[in-house]
């Protein structure tokens, strides 16, 4: 659901960019206050797995599409939803710098679109309703489904209206909003489901991370050495690993688009100087666009081309999540020593 460039305007680019930039100063002040050593390990740590996990994008039968987790409902049960939306912020602006994965203009709406609505909508309201303080399994699990389902609704109603009033493609309003929510119901279900599954594990090793995450408080006795080293490997595995095997099928967005318009979506001008601008930009920074080394599909015979392919992956994904780890840890360090002068 990462958001193009070519489907926004200057001035919806601009209003989400705001937007997300307000959220982020209110999510820093409220971290600050509660951040602690011991916690910012974990805001690494999971970024750089929500990160591998966004590059497996997994087939949906019978559409012809694909989708990839989100994240965002998953970092706010860990870690908070004020320090959740910072983390998956890290993640999203790693991946449209360095990767080319969502547009520079489209950065404030990618993060707005899949961290506000999990981490400030569904995590409060649907999940923490349904979950309570996360001891019934039954009750979790539900939470974490119905919450992801409604997170990834909101943020695939966001799209469908940045791209509508943007007007720089034209759609059928109706048709568009119908395909998006329905691909991504399916998405946000399984979506749903590993993030249970992930929940109840660290519920098993570690329940007072949950607790700490729900009353965004200080954790006390926490020492959540287990709960890293799960997720490093996790992180690892899946960067490394599974990268490879990610379907190339459109993700949601894309086979919403091509649904709607029969490819026929009329290309912004190139004479937009602040898209320009910012794509000379991420020409410049992506130094492994699309998660794969320049020119390596197109060069080389197929075996060659294809071990280029899961090569190029790989350094992505496992180089792409240490930026993240670096990026939380270092967002976590300096609130936490802004915190002590203050």
């Amino acid at each position: 659901m990462h958001m193009a460039d070519a489907l926004l305007s200057p001035g919806m680019g601009g209003v989400m960019w705001a937007a997300t930039a307000a959220t982020t100063i209110f999510s820093a002040r409220r971290v600050q206050g509660r951040l602690d050593s011991r916690i910012i390990p974990l805001m690494g740590v999971l970024g750089a797995f929500v990160f591998a996990a966004q590059m497996i994008n997994f087939a949906i039968p019978g559409t012809g599409s694909s989708g990839h987790l989100g994240g965002g409902l998953l970092l706010a049960i860990l870690l908070g939803p004020h320090a959740a939306f910072l983390t998956l912020a890290s993640v999203l602006t790693v991946q449209s710098l360095f990767f080319a994965d969502g547009g520079l203009l489209a950065l404030g709406c990618n993060i707005f679109n899949l961290g506000f609505f999990p981490c400030f909508i569904a995590y409060p309201l649907i999940y923490k309703s349904i979950a309570g303080n996360g001891t019934g399994s039954k009750r979790l699990a539900f939470g974490s489904i119905l919450g992801a389902v409604i997170g990834l609704q909101l943020g695939a109603l966001g799209v469908v209206l940045q791209t509508y009033f943007s007007g720089i493609v034209s759609l059928p309003l109706f048709s568009f909003l119908l395909m998006m929510q329905a691909i991504h119901l399916v998405i946000g279900l399984v979506e749903g489901m590993a993030t249970a599954g992930i929940v109840s594990f660290i519920r098993n090793a570690r329940p007072e991370i949950l607790t700490a995450a729900a009353a965004e408080k200080t954790p006390g006795r926490i020492r959540p050495r287990n709960v890293f080293l799960g997720l490093l490997a996790a992180f690892v595995f899946t960067g490394g690993v599974l990268a490879w095997f990610a379907s190339d099928r459109p993700d949601g967005l894309e086979w919403s688009l091509a649904k709607v318009t029969d490819g026929t979506e009329r290309e912004p001008s190139s004479s937009t100087p602040p898209r320009t601008r910012l794509g000379d930009i991420q020409e410049r920074t992506s130094f492994l666009p699309d998660y794969g080394f320049k020119g390596g599909r197109a060069s080389g015979p197929e075996e060659g081309s294809t071990l280029r392919t899961h090569t190029g992956a790989s350094v992505s994904g496992l180089l792409g999540g240490t930026l993240v780890m670096a990026c939380g840890v270092f967002i976590g360090f300096l609130l936490k020593k802004r915190k002590q002068t203050v």
